[in-house]
């Protein structure tokens, strides 16, 4: 459309609804912002009805400001104009937007309706405030809403996200015309929750009253049972699709694999991958995906490299995620340079894209290359930067000895960033500041810490200890990961090693009086890899 001007259409509102809609697929944000023009010119950008869908259009293009100077311009007097940028902002993924205006709204005093408070609802379940979706409840049950499919899926959405699936099961018992949607919803919960059995049973019960699930049900109880590992369910669930007339499709299988995947059981994959194929089911970019992620966590080059050669075949290879499990597969296999060859001829990135190659040159001491890597991505896409990117760079710091950048870092992660420090951060910090010998700051940050530290904080605190002939901290550390690891030797051991590097003997002696009570013996060495 960007071949014909605007000027020259004809002044039919159809057809300006239709282009609206068209570039709002499309994601066409010159043509939408011509088209935008034009509608100023002849006055129609003040309607209500093009004013909507011009906010929904800037929404769907990512310009959220851009649909808020819209929203701007619609007469206050307009109630409906709230509810058309709340809705886009949901849509669109502007959860916190979405919640400012909902504040704005109730501010001048319009209250919550019907039709604002799915999109409210939506925003509270990706924002994890159950404390406003609660307060909605009420408000629905107040003026009872509840009879709203509508509104009680969304609140079953909500409580589902945060993690409330008691809570949203209650709605879906309370609803007088329980319908599909609603089912979907509350099988989707129980089963990201890893309460797929629950899941089941409701399933079997909606099933006894007559209602009919269909194959979104269905992928979604294949999807939990996978990723829980069971195969026998998983595989069971396929005959019993068969059974109630629906074929498995191509997310059934996926969901198999990807499950086969996440429980480290890459052969099933593969193989489940091979009768997907025989059934002449074609792989998506997250079947691909999921095979590329197999790969890289045991360093399968041969069949990493065959996977991207298939992916170009059936013409998924450019896709963003396989692209992005492209760049980690190489990385994790050491293949630096090719990593850095596909990140390099991507357009569009996303998170996992810079993450993967930022772990993918710290782990093999491209540290500067990792730092550079860093700072453009905080340069170009702010917003992208999240826990897992800064796990990566402090992983940097680590393996460069950068002490006072990690503290910078650290700070600047919570204080510009608003992402607040996981076990992952601390145990970068702790070995950051071990290895620099700095173990009284490096206890101190462990018994700083809100939540309890694991393995590999205190390990990290036990080999700094150990490296720099701290018997008391190594002492201490060593006490906590007996305690999260009773049946392992190793750490005794190295308390031990360390003992008689200082010459007390008397405690190497007691230490393995020790362990040949409790029959603990040191593991043999070992790396998960696969020849090429």
């Amino acid at each position: 459309m960007s071949s014909i001007t605007h000027r020259s259409l004809q002044p039919s509102p159809d057809l300006y609804t239709k282009l609206i809609g068209v570039y709002a697929r499309d994601r066409e944000l010159q043509s939408a912002r011509l088209l935008h023009a034009h509608l100023i010119t002849n006055g129609l950008a003040r309607l209500t009805h093009f004013a909507s869908k011009l906010i929904d259009l800037y929404a769907a293009c990512g310009q959220g400001g851009h649909a808020r100077n819209v929203f701007d311009e619609i007469p206050q007097t307009n109630v409906r104009r709230w509810l058309a940028l709340i809705g886009a902002y949901a849509r669109f993924g502007f959860y916190q937007q979405a919640m400012d205006v909902f504040c704005d709204m109730q501010r001048v005093g319009s209250r919550p309706n019907r039709i604002v408070i799915p999109s409210v609802l939506k925003a509270c379940g990706h924002l994890s405030d159950v404390k406003t979706g609660e307060k909605l409840h009420a408000a629905v049950l107040r003026h009872s809403f509840e009879f709203d499919a509508f509104i009680s899926s969304a609140l079953i959405d909500m409580y589902s996200k945060n993690g409330r699936v008691e809570k949203a099961r209650l709605v879906f018992d309370r609803m007088v015309e329980k319908d599909l949607v609603a089912l979907n919803t509350v099988v989707l919960g129980f089963c990201q929750h890893g309460l797929a059995e629950e899941a089941m049973d409701l399933v079997e019960k909606m099933k006894l009253r007559g209602m009919k699930p269909n194959l979104i049900t269905w992928n979604t109880l294949v999807a939990g049972f996978s990723q829980k590992g069971d195969e026998a369910m998983a595989s069971s669930l396929f005959n019993l699709m068969r059974k109630d007339g629906i074929e498995p499709d191509v997310v059934s299988w996926t969901s198999v694999i990807s499950g086969f995947v996440k429980n480290f059981q890459n052969n099933k994959a593969f193989h489940t991958f091979k009768q997907m194929l025989e059934h002449r089911i074609c792989p998506t970019s997250a079947t691909i995906s999921s095979l590329l992620r197999a790969c890289a966590a045991v360093t399968n080059l041969r069949s990493g490299k065959e996977i991207h050669a298939y992916a170009l075949v059936i013409g998924v290879e450019a896709d963003i995620y396989v692209r992005s499990a492209l760049v980690d597969m190489y990385a994790k296999c050491g293949f630096i340079y090719e990593a850095k060859t596909l990140f390099r001829q991507m357009s569009e990135r996303n998170t996992v894209t810079w993450n993967s190659m930022i772990f993918g040159y710290a782990n093999h001491g491209y540290c500067t290359e990792a730092f550079d890597l860093f700072n453009k991505m905080k340069l170009e896409e702010n917003k992208k930067l999240d826990y897992l990117t800064f796990v990566a760079v402090l992983t940097a710091c680590c393996h460069a000895g950068m002490i006072e950048l990690g503290k910078r870092l650290f700070y600047l992660m919570q204080e510009e960033h608003g992402i607040m420090p996981r076990l992952e951060h601390y145990a970068c910090m702790v070995n950051l500041l071990g290895r620099a010998g700095q173990l009284t700051e490096a206890y101190d940050m462990i018994k700083s810490m809100p939540m309890e530290p694991d393995l590999f904080v205190w390990g990290a605190l036990l080999g700094a200890s150990r490296n720099y002939g701290n018997i008391e901290l190594a002492e201490v550390a060593a006490k906590h990961l007996s305690e999260l690891e009773p049946e392992s030797a190793g750490n005794t051991l190295l308390l031990s090693s360390l003992y008689a590097d200082a010459g007390n003997w008397v405690n190497v002696a007691r230490l393995k009086k020790m362990m040949k009570k409790k029959k603990l013996r040191k593991l043999p060495g070992c790396s998960w890899t696969e020849a090429a």
